[in-house]
Formats: structure tokens, sequence, C-alpha cells
């Protein structure tokens, strides 16, 4: 009787940790490289317009603003670029602050697939603010991939609000 409750209750604990749905992966060294690769099971959207960075996320509650990438991309763009040097400009008049960097992804792809992604893009994100003066040791990122969108909509505009690194102050 013991063994059959100890298998029982093992079985239902694998189960319970192998469904959840709030995974997230963590970094706190810079990563090398930030190419993407296209990935067979995602499939080519039109690309639409990036959304501004500053105070777009609804939990968006200080200076930093987000940066936003292509589909299926952890390459920055002029516009990112542009937003990451204001938020390096923040953080360097601002030098007892940090910044934890969330990595996020649209619902297209894998859960698996787009944590890694998410996790490229806070990395790109974090190494961009290092090349422009920020002290490695102020940021921390994380990847939630698509497992907190900005905009639960499934079309092109909704998709790209979620393609984002989204800077919360620590």
């Amino acid at each position: 009787m013991r063994k059959t409750v100890n298998g029982i209750f093992i079985l239902a604990l694998m189960v319970t940790a192998g469904c959840s749905s709030k995974s997230a992966v963590t970094s706190t060294e810079s990563t090398g490289g930030s190419t993407s690769s296209e990935s067979s099971a995602l499939s080519s959207p039109a690309q639409p317009s990036t959304p501004t960075g500053y105070g777009f996320d609804k939990y968006q509650t200080g200076p930093l603003g987000d940066v936003f990438f292509d589909f299926d991309s952890s390459t920055l763009g002029t516009e990112a670029q542009g937003q990451l040097k204001q938020n390096s400009e923040w953080l360097g008049s601002n030098t007892a602050k940090g910044a934890l960097i969330e990595g996020h992804c649209d619902s297209r792809g894998t859960a698996e697939y787009n944590l890694a992604l998410g996790e490229r893009r806070a990395a790109t994100a974090k190494e961009y603010l290092v090349k422009l003066g920020v002290a490695a040791s102020r940021l921390e990122s994380v990847s939630y991939g698509e497992e907190r969108p900005f905009d639960a909509a499934q079309n092109d505009e909704a998709w790209a609000k979620n393609r984002r690194a989204h800077f919360v102050i620590k």
C-alpha cells in the first residue's frame, strides 16, 4: 500500500512539474551571438509597423522604454537602437538603479522556441546597453517567451506589440 501511495505521489508531482505554463528562463550573464534562426514551425507573416517604445506597455512605470523586434528575430533595428540609447542615458544619470530586461514573443511557435527567442532578445538588448557603457552588473535578463503577452489578440498588430524587450527598473 505504501509503495502505491508513494508511486501515485511521485507521478502526480511529475505531471504537475511538467505542465507549468509560467515557465521562464533567467540569465544574469551576457551571451555570445544574437543572431536568429528561422524555425520551420513558424509561418512567415507580413511585417507590421513597429510600436513606439516609451510607455507603450501597460506595465511600464518608469522612464525606460521597451524595444520591439521583427518576427522571429533578435536583431536590433534602428528604432530599437535609438530607444536603447535613451535608456542608457537614463541609466547613466541614475547610477544607483539597475534594470531587469524581460524578453517576450508573440504566440506563434512552440513554447520552448519562444522561451529561447525571448532570451536572445533580452540578451541582445543587454549587450547593446553594455556596449553603450552601462555596467553589466546593473542589468539582469529573463525570458517569458509567449507567456505574458501585452495584447492577447491573434493578429499582426497584437503580435508586433508582443515581440519586445520590456524594461523594469530595479
